[in-house]
């Protein structure tokens, strides 16, 4: 049996201010009338039922998830206690599958990116569980088109084989995000794609892998998985789940793991990671410029504005992004975008958190 496990907690900041903590990125209908939850559920339910769907959220987001997904049972939304990064959020979604299922496979998604070929994706996923299920981990490379600084990269190794008509081949490195040059570099090679961050293997799997190489973090899934089903069940995640390491699966596991496979995602990927990702998904008139709610751009080229009860005017500027929402005001570069956590740590040193 295949269970979808789509992660939901991230906090979007690079998203602010129309992402806040109490409201991030993947709540939010960024590209369509559609949240990126309700658009990532959707297009997970074209080969997986919403009943082998879960979600991994925050505890202070499940309201917000049972207003959006009402078509995924509750018992299915895994709330976590607090914040400890893909690797924890993963293996606890193992244990509880495994609790369903021994040998259940999971194909692992981020709630926020966007894909715009469903045929292929489902086509390379189907592939990809066909893989896992003779107990391979799988993951999805991303033919990079430009010199990308804010994603991981796979180094792409010898042809495994090809599976269902979609070519599988060893995963030479997992690197993490290089600065300009690097990214130029591994464009040219032509060998190197983008981290998609979308993983399939059987949870058995996974869990052999967390043992081999994060041991403290399998000792408390261990803890954890002896009280699901159980009255102590919310207590004893709570206790274990808040001194698991803080690891991302990526740096944690499969950075060391032997023998990952990776599919070639050529369905139309996008992380949607900043602002400037969002410029393809919106109209521009004859000058470049995005405008969303009451406003004039004058002698403006290039420029992105969203403004929610306000009207903006700008006058000879360029290459600017300016996003209004809830009384707070964002004027970046786009060169900048990016780097956008800067000033989220900015506000939040001069004690502006209530906007965060």
């Amino acid at each position: 049996m295949t269970y979808a496990v789509i992660m939901a907690g991230g906090r979007g900041e690079r998203f602010w201010p129309k992402s806040r903590q109490k409201y991030p990125k993947q709540f939010l209908p960024l590209i369509s009338s559609k949240t990126m939850l309700q658009i990532t559920v959707d297009r997970v339910k074209k080969f997986i039922t919403p009943d082998k769907i879960l979600i991994i959220t925050a505890e202070n987001y499940q309201e917000i998830v049972y207003q959006q997904i009402p078509d995924v049972p509750r018992e299915n939304i895994i709330l976590e206690p607090c914040g400890r990064d893909t690797a924890a959020a993963i293996g606890l979604a193992a244990v509880i599958i495994q609790q369903r299922d021994p040998s259940g496979l999971m194909v692992v998604l981020p709630a926020d990116h966007y894909i715009s070929d469903q045929d292929r994706f489902i086509e390379v996923l189907q592939g990809a569980e066909a893989a896992a299920a003779q107990n391979h981990a799988v993951t999805i490379g991303i033919p990079a088109s430009r010199p990308e600084t804010g994603f991981g990269y796979l180094s792409q190794g010898e042809l495994y084989r090809e599976h269902q008509g979609i070519p599988f081949y060893q995963v030479k490195k997992f690197t993490e995000k290089p600065d300009l040059a690097k990214a130029l570099e591994f464009l040219e090679k032509g060998c190197y794609f983008w981290n998609s961050g979308i993983f399939i293997w059987r949870a058995d799997l996974i869990r052999r892998l967390i043992a081999e190489h994060l041991p403290v973090l399998a000792a408390g899934l261990e803890k954890i998985e002896k009280a699901v089903g159980t009255p102590s069940f919310p207590q004893t995640l709570k206790k274990v789940y808040e001194g698991l390491p803080r690891i991302s699966i990526d740096y944690g596991v499969m950075e060391k793991a032997e023998g990952v496979l990776m599919a070639v995602g050529d369905f139309g990927w996008d992380d949607v990671g900043s602002w400037n990702a969002l410029e393809s998904y919106k109209k521009k008139d004859q000058n470049g410029n995005i405008l969303e709610g009451r406003g004039v751009l004058v002698d403006t080229k290039n420029t992105m504005v969203q403004v929610s009860d306000k009207v903006v005017a700008t006058l000879g500027v360029h290459d600017l992004i300016v996003v209004e929402n809830e009384g707070s005001i964002l004027i970046c570069h786009k060169d900048k975008a990016q780097d956008l956590k800067k000033v989220i740590t900015a506000l939040n040193e001069r004690g502006y958190k209530e906007i965060l």
